[in-house]
């Protein structure tokens, strides 16, 4: 399987570049190695990212911004030496697969190989962000890594997923090819401040329809489930994965699972709400059960989830009343 990871505590004097640096993840990952010591250098073009979080991350001296698309081009970076370039740019909301599919599809192909060809350029450890959504609607529950999924490669879906399992079998050409130090991520259901309150995700979804006391949209008849990793707890999985020895895909999420219905009832009980659950037909090819097989991750690491689902979603709420009060 690989060594136990050994995390560092201090990263002073390396660099990371992070593509994607304006978006939910991608910002508590650059403030935690910002924290830590470490420079670093974030590129966003704000299709979906958020020039509030930069502007969080801008109070770091060690923090510097750059807009740029990367599917475009990258930088002239003659004068840096990346250690670590972290591939996070994607848009990855259920909406963005219908508004924006292309943009999302060359971000991560022209995007992604652009960031390889710099971190093998430069020397540096690479890491794809990759996604729950390459199992597809899987047939094994849980996902372990091992199982290749069940994709439609032309459904309304197909944008992200196939470009997201693109980029990881890009990645790991560099690595048997060129020998590209890589690392891949396959990120589960993730929630928590900084998300996009428009996100069209199931947390922001029945949060703002609870915060104003409209019925909760429920697709299918809530039985369909997922599992929900608080933020804090993924970028310490994302961490432990970034300083393993292992280049195969790790999962990162949290392994409680709950149906769609209990979640959306939770949340009308934290809030108070009058809330309404409102029952609709199922969009295509939506996975019918998601949850991750942690054991890879957790054989060589300390990795534990730490934040319930409950005093997580308390913070969540939190941070939608508060976006809500400051309009």
């Amino acid at each position: 399987m690989g060594q136990r990871i050994q995390l560092p505590t201090d990263l002073t004097g390396k660099t990371f570049l992070i593509a994607g640096a304006a978006g939910f993840v991608p910002s508590h990952i650059s403030e935690m190695y910002l924290n830590l010591g470490a420079n670093v250098v974030g590129l966003d073009n704000f299709i979906t990212g958020s020039r509030s979080n930069i502007e969080i991350l801008s109070k770091y001296e060690k923090f510097e911004f750059i807009e740029c698309n990367i599917y475009e081009g990258l930088p002239d970076f003659k004068d840096k030496k990346f250690d670590y370039i972290l591939s996070l740019a994607s848009p990855a909301s259920p909406l963005d697969f219908k508004t924006i599919p292309l943009e999302i599809m060359l971000v991560n192909s022209t995007g992604t190989l652009n960031l390889i060809e710099l971190a093998k350029d430069h020397g540096a450890r690479f890491l794809e962000a990759s996604t729950s959504e390459v199992y597809g609607d899987p047939e094994i529950h849980p996902q372990v890594e091992e199982y290749v999924g069940a994709v439609n490669p032309i459904g309304i879906r197909s944008p992200y997923d196939e470009s997201k399992r693109f980029a990881e079998a890009l990645t790991m050409m560099y690595h048997r090819r060129y020998n590209v130090d890589t690392r891949i991520i396959r990120i589960f259901n993730t929630y928590g401040p900084r998300m996009r309150p428009d996100d069209g995700r199931v947390i922001p979804n029945f949060v703002n329809q609870a915060l104003e006391n409209k019925d909760i949209t429920v697709y299918g008849d809530g039985s369909q489930t997922r599992s929900f990793c608080f933020v804090t707890d993924l970028i310490q999985a994302i961490h432990n994965v970034l300083f393993s020895q292992v280049h195969t895909p790790f999962n990162c999420g949290n392994p409680d699972e709950y149906t769609i219905k209990e979640a959306a009832e939770l949340i009308v009980k934290l809030l108070g709400s009058e809330s309404k659950i409102s029952y609709h037909p199922l969009p295509e090819d939506d996975p019918k059960k998601r949850r991750p097989n942690m054991n890879k991750l957790m054989a060589i690491s300390d990795y534990s989830p730490k934040v319930g689902f409950e005093e997580g979603l308390r913070q969540t709420t939190e941070y939608f009343k508060a976006l809500k009060n400051n309009l």
